[in-house]
């Protein structure tokens, strides 16, 4: 099967194999227990923040360990509704981890940014709105998961910082593909291991120290998010993109955006009208989401390219076991009817030219 999934999850990398084995092996104890296994687990965990925030560029205080994305974005959404009072401006691109606490905890509170045809958020509009009305908070990601369309969170940041506005930022899809640094300048920034090769099951939150939790009970990340902390899985995670930022630092994404770019070019000459969703806004290197044509079958593509044997991902989001507009579609004015013709493929780190060779001559083409 060759996979072009990463998007979804990244297949854990060797570096965080060997740490996570590591981290095992050496530390048994849990951080929290006052004997010398227990203090040397937390020197090890707290090593493991201060990595972590290096590469953000923030405090190590600031950074707070959790199982993943969706519960930090859970968590900074829990402590936006409760800490402050106000609109929170929302881009209707996010992910459903934090449209849905969004739409639970804040109500009528919520207003959604609109977004471009080329599926960035809109600009002009969020900039008026910080002159005229500004929100108690901006919530925008870094990279969206289903175009891999980049999105101007610098430049957010900036304007929120210059209107005494709060700002959230979910890097999921970010970290491991783009450097880190500059990210921790976020008022709040989420993240997870397993988008760049890292467990599953592990991920971060950077927020302010006066963070209310979500979960609650013992003392654990200065009480502000309580249940021992997954040691193995946070130092795998660090592993992991430590290993990602040098991949990056000599150049590593240069030569895959080659291969991205000439696997588009060489599908939209075999298949005729085949059209590039975010084509006219940067991307991620490993990410294309293409509208393809019909089908002569009348098979859906993402079904076909699985009996071919590659896994790839669809236009559409599952929601109880059915397939679903995908609202990022909706947000860039995209028709309902041809959801089920666009498919994402994403490649990773250890993904070989040859491999998206492949994908042309025995997937797409076929």
């Amino acid at each position: 099967m060759h996979y072009f999934d990463h998007a979804a999850t990244h297949p854990l990398s060797e570096v965080a194999r060997a740490a996570w084995l590591d981290a095992a092996t050496r530390f048994p104890a849990n951080p929290s227990s006052l004997h010398r296994l227990g203090a040397r687990a937390d020197r090890a965990l707290e090593g493991a923040r201060a990595r972590l925030a290096a590469m953000l560029g923030c405090s190590p205080g600031e950074v707070i360990f959790t199982s993943g994305a969706t519960e930090s974005n859970n968590l900074m959404v829990h402590h936006l509704a409760h800490a402050l009072t106000g609109t929170v401006l929302v881009s209707s691109l996010e992910h459903p981890s934090v449209l849905e606490p969004t739409r639970h905890e804040l109500a009528e509170r919520r207003q959604l940014i609109p977004a471009t045809p080329a599926g960035v958020v809109d600009l002009p509009w969020l900039e008026n709105r910080l002159r005229t009305r500004p929100p108690a908070a901006v919530l925008l990601m870094a990279a969206n998961n289903e175009t891999g369309v980049l999105q101007p969170w610098r430049e957010v940041a900036a304007r929120c910082r210059e209107h005494g506005v709060w700002f959230g930022c979910d890097a999921a899809q970010w970290l491991g593909k783009l450097p880190a640094a500059g990210l921790g300048a976020c008022a709040f920034l989420t993240g997870c291991a397993h988008k760049f090769g890292g467990p599953p099951g592990v991920g971060f939150l950077k927020g302010p120290t006066t963070l209310r939790p979500l979960l609650r009970g013992g003392p654990q990340e200065d009480r502000r998010r309580a249940g021992t902390q997954n040691l193995p899985g946070i130092l795998a995670m660090v592993a992991s993109l430590e290993a990602r930022e040098r991949e990056l630092a000599v150049g590593g994404a240069e030569q895959r955006i080659v291969w991205r770019d000439r696997f588009v070019a060489r599908v939209q000459q075999a298949l005729p009208g085949t059209e590039l969703l975010g084509a006219d806004a940067p991307r991620l290197w490993n990410t294309v989401s293409l509208q393809l044509p019909p089908r002569a079958d009348g098979r859906r593509w993402v079904v076909a390219l699985d009996r071919l044997g590659f896994a790839v991902a669809s236009g559409s989001a599952c929601s109880s076991g059915r397939d679903v507009p995908s609202h990022v579609l909706e947000a860039m004015g995209r028709s309902r009817d041809n959801a089920d013709r666009v498919v994402r493929f994403s490649s990773g780190w250890e993904t070989p030219e040859s491999a998206w060779e492949v994908l042309i001559r025995k997937g797409v083409s076929s």
